[in-house]
């Protein structure tokens, strides 16, 4: 008669955690960062049509790397917790945190149920304050686990790497073209990639809008013109 395999629960938790970085680290990097009138969110991706980062509600942001489909799930999921908020009580109720926070119960009962295939994810949420000391900027990792960052926010394969390149000497308050062209270099150092402005997908939350909603993508000529091409 065979015995039983036996596993420790410390031991399941650093399988399942090590699955999940083995899948996120296939991804490429994406950078979340300030500057003087917003927030700008920065993906290295080729397709035109499946993106890493997208709109979730009238100052919200969304970033995803890993798996495309479970990222995907997530932020139509998040995108339908914004509508049922905004719908219940009032659109200025519709918070980032409260999104990072059904997202981290979301990831971390997952990554828990050994029952379940944890994702094999990391999301940004960015929140577009009324004042610039106002912005939030949530990272989520595959766990469940929230980190309120300040200035920057980077997932994705290299993330250390790409953080290390940029703390010491970025600024929060400096304009779009001067922080965008950093963000790109440390990206681009990092990965050892020299892509094309075709494979930048960009997309930031503007506070200069007069609309209500403040996210708009940056393509072709505006593109080219911050990447300096």
């Amino acid at each position: 008669m065979s015995m039983p395999f036996y596993v420790s629960p410390e031991q399941q938790m650093a399988d399942r955690a090590e699955y999940a970085r083995k899948g996120i680290a296939r991804g490429r990097s994406v950078a979340v960062f300030r500057y003087d009138t917003g927030i700008c969110m920065v993906a290295e991706n080729p397709s035109q049509s499946l993106h890493k980062l997208s709109e979730i509600h009238d100052r919200l942001g969304f970033a995803g790397v890993g798996r495309y489909n479970e990222f995907e799930s997530l932020r139509i999921a998040g995108i339908q917790h914004a509508d049922l908020r905004g719908y219940t009580y009032d659109r200025s109720d519709v918070t980032g945190r409260s999104l990072a926070n059904t997202y981290a119960q979301v990831l971390g009962q997952t990554f828990a149920n050994a029952a379940e295939k944890p994702f094999e994810v990391e999301l940004v949420v960015a929140e577009l304050g009324r004042m610039p000391e106002q912005d939030q900027l949530y990272r989520l990792m595959y766990d469940g686990s929230v980190v309120d960052e300040h200035d920057v926010a980077v997932i994705g394969g290299a993330a250390e790497a790409v953080v290390a390149a940029l703390v010491p000497g970025f600024r929060h308050d400096a304009p779009l073209e001067e922080s965008f062209r950093e963000v790109v270099a440390a990206l681009r150092v990092t990965r050892g990639s020299e892509a094309s402005g075709d494979a930048w997908e960009v997309a930031v939350l503007d506070r200069l809008r007069p609309q209500l909603r403040t996210f708009r993508r940056i393509v072709g000529g505006e593109l080219a013109g911050l990447l300096g091409e």
